[in-house]
């Protein structure tokens, strides 16, 4: 079980989702926080690559395999039905945990709602920190502006104090 915080960042595909947690993450390191990312692919992604001993393993036959050395290590694993709560107790060391997508989830996020690739929140009113948006005139809960990486950062740093409290 982690002790994380576990914050979403959500929007339709392509909306930025990446961009943004791109930035945000040296921020929040630069404050002190362990921060750990976990992505949902809907395809079935490579894991390996192409002419590693792990990937041969793969290939011959194994159901799983681990690479590591004396600073990291990364498992390559077949098992059905996966989740994002098995990837989150990979982490149990961490302070906060962005899930990237899951705008269907009950997670708090961040919904990013951009020109020219959405119009308005798709996401839960319940779950929202806030929603960063391009967009001026966007009605919603906590509308912020998508390109005040300062601004998106005190939401959620704010929601995450304010959890502390409980």
């Amino acid at each position: 079980m982690t002790k994380a915080k576990v914050i979403c960042v959500s929007g339709v595909k392509n909306s930025g989702k990446t961009t943004l947690i791109d930035k945000l993450l040296p921020k929040l390191t630069e404050l002190g926080y362990k921060v750990a990312t976990v992505k949902h692919d809907g395809h079935e992604f490579n894991a390996d690559v192409e002419g590693t001993d792990t990937y041969k393993h793969m290939q011959a036959g194994a159901y799983g395999t681990v690479v590591f050395s004396k600073g990291k290590f990364m498992v390559v694993k077949k098992q059905e039905n996966v989740n994002e709560k098995d990837m989150i107790n990979f982490f149990p060391e961490a302070d906060i945990i962005i899930l990237e997508g899951f705008k269907g989830s009950d997670y708090p996020k961040i919904e990013i709602v951009r020109k020219g690739n959405s119009t308005e929140s798709i996401c839960k009113e319940h779950t929202l920190i806030a929603i960063a948006t391009d967009i001026e005139g966007l009605e919603g809960k906590n509308v912020v502006d998508l390109n005040d990486i300062d601004l998106i950062l005190k939401n959620i740093l704010d929601y995450i104090h304010n959890c502390d409290k409980k």
